[in-house]
């Protein structure tokens, strides 16, 4: 499969067949975020990889989208880690731009991922679980397993519809 073919293919997996994710799966994933882009190259993200049912029993009890939780083989949490941190815009889009690449890895491998951003509204909770140091800040939770079943297709607006100015040279 081809990037663009990747991209436009991902979809949010929200239920998991509880196959476990190979420990290679799980490098590759994170190996793809540790080259996301970021400004003067800071890398200002930090990984909590969960697999434990007790620790995952404990994050899914800081979101409504606990069933996510329970039913993926592992987690991801990503942090913002504040003492890297150069420009907060910056380094936060460089976060979305790791959990992007991230989510393309898991669809490459045939693997279902799903970004959790619900779960940052009890960050404190999740931050004392996984007993993350005092600088990183949660970002997102990566649940990620084998999809249970093949995800809708997605539907996009038009470029038209997008791009509201397109110079000529």
């Amino acid at each position: 499969m081809g990037l663009l073919e990747i991209i436009r293919t991902r979809r949010s997996v929200r239920k998991f067949t509880g196959e476990r994710v190979d420990d290679a799966d799980v490098n590759a994933i994170l190996e793809a975020g540790r080259w996301a882009p970021s400004g003067l190259n800071n890398q200002p993200w930090r990984f909590a990889v969960v697999r434990k049912d007790k620790t995952k029993r404990e994050l899914a009890a800081a979101t409504r989208y606990s069933s996510i939780i329970l039913s993926a083989d592992v987690l991801i949490a990503v942090f913002l880690d504040r003492l890297v941190t150069y420009d907060r815009t910056k380094d936060v889009q460089a976060i979305g731009a790791c959990i992007q690449s991230m989510l393309l890895m898991a669809h490459s491998l045939g693997l279902g991922a799903c970004w959790l951003g619900q779960i940052l509204t009890k960050r404190e909770m999740v931050e004392r679980t996984l007993d993350v140091p005092g600088s990183f800040e949660l970002m997102s939770v990566i649940a990620i397993g084998h999809p249970a079943a093949s995800p809708q297709t997605g539907r996009r607006d038009s470029l038209q519809q997008l791009v509201f100015l397109r110079e000529e040279s």
